[in-house]
């Protein structure tokens, strides 16, 4: 994605690699370990420190935090790494990827009668524990309305579409009408 827009690659092509490194959903929420971590392998290969500065503010700015939560303002790099970030949550392999993680964490499939939510705070988006499904609601189905480029808004626009069409299939054989 990066190619079709004036960016440093290097910076984007180790935020991108990086950027998960010590995710906060793996980290009992900590958010620092991320930078942290990205920093010290950085350092150890004496990378140059505009660049590990540059690559652990994208790292700490690129995660959706919630629905209603204001996001941070990232440099055009930045932008490239979080569309790309946010184009990898949707789609097929975007749900094959929430399926995956709800099941790790051993939350329902659906559930009709829990409602999803708007999150107002992190805290509330990061501590939420809704059914699976429910997840398309509170960030999936939003992340098309976030993209930053155009490239990532026509390719967004796409797997939106093919997520909606899932969603109506899936509710029709929940229903047992197909």
């Amino acid at each position: 994605m990066g190619q079709n827009e004036e960016v440093d690659m290097l910076v984007v092509q180790l935020a991108a690699i990086l950027h998960d490194i010590a995710d906060h959903k793996f980290h009992d929420g900590d958010e620092t370990a991320g930078p942290r971590v990205a920093r010290e392998w950085l350092q150890s290969q004496l990378v140059a420190e505009d660049i590990i500065q540059h690559v652990c503010s994208i790292i700490a700015g690129v995660s959706f935090k919630g629905a209603n939560v204001e996001e941070t303002t990232l440099s055009k790099e930045g932008q490239v790494v979080q569309d790309a970030d946010r184009l990898d949550a949707i789609g097929a392999i975007g749900i094959g990827r929430t399926f995956t993680y709800g099941g790790h964490t051993k939350r329902e499939m659906y559930n009709p009668h829990i409602k999803p939510e708007q999150h107002t705070t992190k805290e509330a988006y990061m501590n939420n524990k809704s059914p699976t499904l429910n997840h398309f609601y509170e960030k999936l189905l939003l992340l098309k309305g976030l993209m930053n480029t155009e490239t990532a808004k026509r390719i967004a626009a796409q797997r939106h579409e093919f997520m909606k069409l899932y969603l109506d299939q899936f509710y029709a054989e929940w229903d047992g009408k197909k």
